[in-house]
């Protein structure tokens, strides 16, 4: 397993660092502001669960998802806590 979550995080990296090289200042300005609407959003989403007794956890697999993909990334990190 946890394997597995290192060759993810990895290719996460890579596929960032590729994306940062590869796009213009305007692509790159929109990624950084995905990356703090998603933390951002994270850490809203730890506050108000809290009050539900559910917790999401902040870690930094959950802050690269929340980072990468900004909002579906915290939706889908919500989900899975619920699904799993």
């Amino acid at each position: 397993m946890t394997n597995i979550l290192t060759v993810v995080f990895i290719g996460l990296c890579v596929f960032a660092f590729i994306k940062i090289l590869s796009a213009p200042i305007k692509g790159i300005l929109k990624f950084i502001l995905n990356m703090i609407t998603g933390f951002l959003l994270l850490l809203a989403a730890e506050f108000i669960c809290g009050f539900f007794d559910f917790s999401v956890g902040i870690s930094y697999l959950n802050c690269l998802v929340a980072g990468v993909l900004g909002i579906p990334g915290v939706i889908l990190l919500i989900l899975l806590k619920i699904l799993f």
